[in-house]
């Protein structure tokens, strides 16, 4: 018998101990000698050490000595090549072993914690035909399918595979009857009361139990090895023990996942028709339906509310410079979608309309085309990467002269709809913004800057209608802007109350009132038109009013 012990730097202090304990449980069981058993070790990493051979000693005493001298050699695993040294050196006449004719068993015992670094079937299969038998014992890492590629036939007698060094103790257990020979079989009468096996030695017996089991302390029964008791399953909820081994198992509602160790919740809104508006979100066997951060979930526990009572025509003004990039442009594509969802779009609503820049300027589609949400998210898809430069000032001079204008679907000033232009950049205009930006803001429009990346805070500002901090917001990089979406929600949506001015009686001094304040609400907030002129507005109004008495 030559043992071939594993001795790689992967192999840690104590394990290594636990081999050398192996090693001295198994000879101490055999019937050591010259004329009787012969034994030999080799230990190996990137290369193989002879320990002794099986010439070396006859006495247990002696091999137990030089076993527990043993120093590992830490660094590969190349098990293919201490094979081949098994095969070519260590079962030869010259180093002991006795000549085929005789036919004395020659057993090799392989016992690794790795995967081979080198070809094991070749060299296996030439050492078994050299009538070689193989045991391979594999702790912990080892390779199934290598420890299968070494071992001889059959080979559920032949391959094991344990969990750690501790309970390699098994293998001495299973295989004790098999490689100890004793002239006295203790166990022949039947009544050693052993539950699974008997085996006999130096005219006694013990009992020993089958792989997946542990001795009681009766030492005659077995119970199965509870393997959870280990504690290094990993198991996120439950470790279940079984023959040989463990499975992990979920908490009711949830699923394993495919590391066979951690659970994750079932997706009951794959599976059901949940009707969510925005978002379903599964728990433990249910689901519930979420908004986006600003909108509240509505009684029926589906639905969220959105602008419904602020109506605005709003002109979103996007950048479609070469600088942006193809699959950053699909990305804002989706940032306007975002922005499309929270509004309530209809023709007496929210109206909403698209015009793309970059070295010329296109509608894409005006503020009267789409009186749908849905048509309008279709549409924004459609929409072609112009590609080229960044003409913002061109874009904003565009905006404010044909995007809100009356024919493309601007409601008249004399509604008291608000004007909304939000303009998306990721870097500086190559032409001036300044004096589109002003004009912009005086004719009533409030005016959003959306930049990204490289866009210029300053250009930003400027096109900002103040306060600026309200209205303008930065993204470092595409894949992160959809946190600027619940900025504009809570600034772009209208209050209560804003819509359509109701028709009234000019006689009432109410409406006068409520007329003079939503006046001076729009200059506070815009700054867009000088108070003179307004202030001339409001007293012809009154002389209009003081003729009619």
């Amino acid at each position: 018998m030559v043992f071939v012990i594993d001795s790689s730097r992967s192999v840690r202090p104590f394990e290594f101990e636990t081999m050398r304990q192996f090693m001295i449980d198994i000879i101490r069981n055999l019937d050591v000698g010259p004329n009787a058993t012969r034994v030999g070790v080799i230990q190996y990493s990137s290369q193989v050490q002879n320990v002794f051979s099986l010439k070396t000693f006859f006495k247990r005493a002696d091999m137990e000595k030089a076993i527990n001298s043993i120093v590992p050699l830490a660094q590969g695993t190349m098990t293919g090549l201490a094979i081949q040294y098994a095969m070519k050196v260590a079962f030869t006449i010259q180093e002991g072993a006795r000549p085929l004719h005789k036919k004395i068993p020659r057993v090799a015992v392989i016992v690794t914690d790795g995967r081979p670094q080198d070809r094991v079937t070749e060299v296996a299969a030439q050492a078994r035909d050299a009538g070689i038998e193989i045991y391979a014992v594999g702790v912990q890492r080892a390779d199934m399918n290598s420890l299968r590629a070494m071992a001889s036939h059959p080979l559920e007698e032949h391959v094991f595979l344990v969990e750690s060094f501790d309970l390699i103790q098994q293998f001495v257990n299973s295989q004790h009857g098999r490689l100890c020979l004793s002239a006295i079989d203790a166990c022949a009468d039947g009544k050693h009361g052993c539950e699974h096996q008997c085996v006999s030695s130096h005219g006694s017996y013990t009992c020993h139990c089958r792989t997946g089991y542990s001795l009681n302390q009766d030492k005659k029964t077995c119970t199965m090895i509870n393997y959870c008791n280990f504690r290094n399953h990993s198991c996120q909820h439950e470790c279940v023990s079984i023959l040989n081994g463990h499975y992990c198992r979920c908490n009711a509602g949830f699923t394993l996942r495919a590391d066979g160790k951690t659970c994750q919740a079932n997706d009951i809104c794959n599976g059901v028709d949940h009707g969510c508006e925005f978002k379903c979100v599964s728990t433990a066997g249910s689901y519930h339906c979420i908004c986006p951060e600003g909108q509240q979930l509505q009684a029926d526990g589906k639905t969220c509310n959105k602008c419904k009572s602020g109506h605005i025509d709003l002109v979103l003004v996007i950048d479609g410079s070469k600088s942006v990039r193809p699959q950053n442009f699909e990305l804002v594509k989706q940032f306007v979608n975002q922005i499309v969802d929270f509004l309530d779009v209809s023709p007496h609503g929210t109206r909403v309309g698209l015009v793309q820049y970059s070295s010329r300027v296109r509608t894409e589609f005006p503020l009267n085309q789409y009186h749908t949400a849905e048509g309008i998210k279709k549409a924004v898809l459609k929409v072609e990467y112009m590609e080229k430069g960044t003409m913002t000032g061109l874009a904003l001079k565009h905006m404010l002269e044909h995007s809100f204008s009356e024919a493309e679907g601007a409601r008249p000033l004399s509604q008291n709809i608000p004007r909304i232009g939000l303009v998306f950049t990721d870097g500086r205009s190559q032409d001036d913004i300044s004096e589109w930006a002003r004009k912009a803001k005086e004719a009533g429009i409030i005016m959003f800057a959306v930049g990204v990346g490289k866009a210029v805070e300053e250009e930003l500002r400027e096109i900002a209608s103040e306060p600026v901090q309200q209205h303008f917001s930065y993204s470092a990089d595409f894949s992160t802007m959809t946190h600027i979406v619940d900025n504009l929600k809570v600034n772009i949506c209208p209050e209560e109350g804003k819509g359509e001015t109701e028709i009234r009686s000019p006689c009432e001094c109410e409406a006068i009132v409520q007329f003079q304040s939503r006046r001076l609400i729009s200059v506070s907030a815009s700054l867009t038109r000088p108070l003179a002129q307004m202030t001339a507005r409001l007293e012809d109004l009154e002389n209009q009013i003081a003729n009619k008495k």
